[in-house]
């Protein structure tokens, strides 16, 4: 039968790199992944967030063929991760969170011996792995065997091991799991640069971690998918309001007047008074700030502002809302 997702000379017609659907997992009578589904285009740096035990590396595993899914699909580059895997092992470099790495082992020999699992042509090999030397910033321990190594160069050599066959799509379990601050800031801003070239996913629980390297967030919870979007998407989910903090001092219907009919504003709601200063909260239409509008307000209308800023939301603060819910 003709396959319409293949294109004359025999290359398959890609739509996402990363397409996942419906996708359950399940140990026993342990769901693991509960009917997740998610997309990742191409040149994304997406973050897969989850507490622990939410269900990352499962996925992870799933995507990379080490399980095989128990209902839905999965796709790499178009190919199914099941019926052609090879194809998709070709495409994928995985970094696990504990790297698989031969201590015995030179760094120098170790890449080159994965050159070989790969299939690499020996004339292509040195310029491979040079680059990839190069790319992971290894040139000072490359004579050096594995077991010398400290973790953050562990984790440099992992990355080059998942990267030396130029992959499409780079899939990192925790990359900087175990690794010090000053190792934690190198991996990341390999992790950006890594993402000028590739399609990136990264799970992690480390919320700083994603909000510094990863331009959308697909959070899990309990093997459900509970978030998808840009950090501001999932924001504006998680708080379900553009709030603005004010404190003002005045008559109260004067400033309630002008809270009703401020331009971009969905409403208002009092929550107290101290020392004659009455708190508010004013809500405005989404990626609205308000603040020079109230300001304005304050001044034509002649009631003192004691405090007004605008609340934005910390991703931890996003991330406990979404994972506790009721629980907070």
């Amino acid at each position: 039968m003709f396959d319409f997702g293949t294109k004359f000379g025999g290359e398959r017609q890609k739509s996402s790199m990363i397409e996942v659907e419906g996708l359950v997992k399940r140990f026993g009578h342990i769901t693991a992944v509960d009917h997740i589904s998610f997309k990742v285009e191409k040149g994304e740096v997406v973050g897969f967030l989850g507490p622990n035990g939410a269900g990352k590396s499962t996925t992870m595993r799933v995507l990379t063929c080490f399980l095989p899914a128990d209902e839905g699909r999965c796709k790499i580059a178009g190919f199914d991760v099941l019926s052609e895997s090879m194809e998709v092992r070709r495409r994928i470099g995985y970094l696990p969170e504990n790297s698989p790495l031969y201590e015995e082992m030179s760094v120098e020999g170790f890449l080159d011996f994965i050159a070989d699992i790969r299939g690499i042509p020996e004339s292509e090999k040195k310029d491979k792995i040079d680059k990839m030397i190069e790319t992971c910033g290894i040139q000072p321990v490359m004579k050096m065997d594995i077991s010398e190594l400290s973790k953050g160069y562990r984790q440099r050599v992992g990355l080059a091991q998942a990267m030396v066959h130029d992959p499409e799509i780079l899939i990192m379990d925790e990359p900087t799991s175990g690794l010090d601050p000053n190792q934690i800031i190198e991996i990341r801003e390999l992790i950006k640069k890594l993402g000028k070239e590739k399609t990136v996913i990264l799970s992690t629980h480390i919320l700083s971690e994603a909000e510094a390297t990863c331009s959308r967030m697909v959070i899990i919870d309990k093997g459900k998918l509970i978030a998808d979007g840009s950090l501001e998407e999932v924001s504006r989910l998680a708080s379900g309001a553009n709030v603005h903090r004010v404190k003002a001092r005045g008559d109260r219907s004067v400033i309630e007047r002008e809270f009703k009919n401020l331009p971009g504003a969905t409403g208002f709601k009092l929550l107290g008074e101290e020392s004659g200063l009455l708190s508010y909260e004013v809500y405005g239409e989404e990626r609205r700030e308000l603040c020079e509008e109230i300001f304005a307000a304050a001044a034509r209308s002649h009631f003192t502002l004691g405090e007004l800023y605008h609340e934005r939301r910390t991703l931890e603060d996003i991330f406990i809302h979404l994972t506790r819910g009721d629980e907070r």
